[in-house]
């Protein structure tokens, strides 16, 4: 069955900017949800819900009442919802394989659902941005086709994403939006930020940097979350850099760059007029782990990738 908005069958292939152009309304919400201030989220019933992972739940959780994630760049951040029983599940996209994923977004979130009853799916689509490697574009296209490919009418009630949720600074284009977050007793979705990522942060982490592919985190019926066994391959001299100082590891990084990157503006778009050697306690912003990513990502090297995220992750420490 079809992808519907405002119960009007959506036409594929389209960029975000030309749907919304056909479908006012949604320009609209986007311009709402941009317009929100960010909401600070407390660790009181929330699931975070980390890249590369989704949670369903529904009102009648006793321990969660908040689904939620962030640090979203050219990701997409999911949420599906049945209106008849508030069954909602929220999860984070990174275009690895997004055709295996929507089915699963949409079995976990139908295994709450009785197709007897009333209500509708309705799909929220949040996040990336108009970067050069037009990778955010990718997964905006990725998501809207499966969505459409599947048995069910999905209506498409929110997308903020890609051009729609792009800004633009000293000729550099950053996320608008970069996390949400959605009561699962109200429905609201807004804007949000979240200080505690557990439980379990690193160990999820782990499993999303090792390649590991979308898992369902949470069992609704006992109310745990549940991470299954991965494996991954040992980095070298993982001892050395956990015991580096943040300017031992961002002279590192700015030396790395500087042998595989010709161009001394890319360096620019990656620091910024900031140098990262200015004192230890530099921390790579997130629009410059947004720019640096893009850059590293066009490197033929998986490596190169692995290293730089590496080297954030002990930044973070």
């Amino acid at each position: 069955m079809p992808l519907l908005v405002d119960g009007r069958r959506v036409r594929l292939p389209r960029s975000a900017a030309e749907l919304v152009r056909a479908h006012p309304l949604l320009e609209e919400r986007a311009r709402l949800l941009r317009g929100q201030s960010v909401q600070q989220v407390g660790p009181q019933g929330l699931l975070y819900v980390q890249q590369r992972e989704l949670a369903v739940t529904s009102p009648k959780d006793g321990s969660i009442s908040i689904l939620g994630s962030d640090d979203a760049t050219t990701c997409h951040i999911v949420v599906l919802r049945h209106t008849g029983n508030g069954a909602t599940c929220l999860t984070h996209c990174d275009g690895t394989d997004t055709k295996a994923e929507v089915p699963l977004i949409m079995s976990s979130i139908k295994s709450f659902s009785d197709h007897a009853q009333c209500g509708r799916l309705e799909v929220h689509l949040v996040g990336g941005f108009s970067d050069d490697r037009q990778l955010s574009q990718k997964l905006t296209h990725q998501l809207l086709s499966e969505f459409d490919k599947q048995d069910d009418d999905i209506h498409l009630v929110t997308l903020c994403v890609t051009e729609l949720n792009d800004r633009e600074e000293n000729e550099n284009h950053f996320p608008i939006i970069y996390g949400i977050a959605v009561n699962i007793k109200t429905a609201e979705i807004y804007r949000a930020s979240f200080q505690d990522r557990g439980p379990e942060e690193q160990l999820r982490a782990a499993r999303a940097l090792a390649g590991g592919p979308m898992i369902s985190i949470y069992d609704a019926k006992t109310e745990q979350l549940r991470i299954g066994p991965y494996s991954w391959t040992p980095f070298p001299h993982v001892d050395f850099w956990l015991q580096q100082d943040d300017k031992q590891i961002l002279e590192q990084i700015y030396c790395f760059l500087e042998i595989k990157l010709s161009s001394t503006k890319k360096m620019k778009m990656v620091y910024g007029k900031r140098s990262p050697l200015q004192g230890a306690n530099t921390r790579v912003t997130r629009e410059h782990n947004c720019l640096a990513q893009q850059i590293i990502g066009g490197l033929e090297s998986t490596s190169v990738q692995q290293f730089y995220l590496f080297l954030a992750y002990c930044l973070s420490k």
